[in-house]
């Protein structure tokens, strides 16, 4: 995420007004193709690499901008930085000022970064089922090498999440924000107290 810390909305603008310039070795090849690149700022919310909380942060801040990136003009851009070292980072390009005064756009941005300044989780029920949906997945993950081990039936990483969420919620707890990921040993645990045939 690009900090602004706490300034004012005129602080935040000011700063945030062509920050792209001071990127080191990067060229925005946007700015070519506007009139006035000076009042544009070029914002990050996630990476290749990103989190949960900042994937779910991301999509409530894209929901709230989306309604100025329509039209001949629109003030809000989406872009996508790429480098075969580091992968990809996400973001917009957002136009601070307009006619001299500060855009409805970089209004609605700036009281966001306020929001997670005070509290970082934008949407606790997006984030809560990225979490879900990340330990499912991880659960499928995790199980790889006991699969051969058991019948498993239709549905059964929703019944092992509930039972280790149950008896070893440590199990499912997120870990560096990627969602819970079960060892083997909790899973195997899981399987016999669900009572899931052993393959032959």
């Amino acid at each position: 995420m690009t900090e602004i810390g706490n300034p004012s909305l005129q602080e935040a603008a000011t700063d945030l007004a062509g920050n792209w310039k001071t990127f080191g070795s990067f060229v925005w090849h946007r700015r070519r193709e506007i009139d006035d690149p000076d009042v544009w700022a070029v914002i990050y919310i996630c990476n290749r690499d990103s989190g949960l909380l900042d994937v779910s942060n991301a999509g409530v801040i894209a929901k709230k901008l989306e309604p100025f990136s329509g039209g001949d003009d629109p003030d809000v851009v989406e872009e996508r930085h790429s480098h075969f070292a580091v992968g990809y980072i996400d973001g917009f390009s957002i136009r601070v000022f307009r006619g001299g005064e500060i855009t409805g756009a970089f209004r609605v941005y700036h009281a966001l970064r306020e929001r997670m300044d005070n509290y970082p989780v934008l949407d606790e029920d997006d984030y809560g089922r990225r979490e879900f949906d990340a330990t499912l997945d991880n659960i499928t993950d995790a199980a790889r090498r006991l699969r051969h081990e058991y019948i498993l039936p239709d549905g059964w990483e929703g019944d092992v999440y509930t039972w280790l969420s149950e008896h070893i919620p440590r199990a499912v707890e997120n870990r560096d924000d990627h969602g819970g990921y079960p060892g083997g040993d909790d899973l195997r645990e899981a399987f016999e107290a669900l009572g899931y045939t052993a393959a032959e």
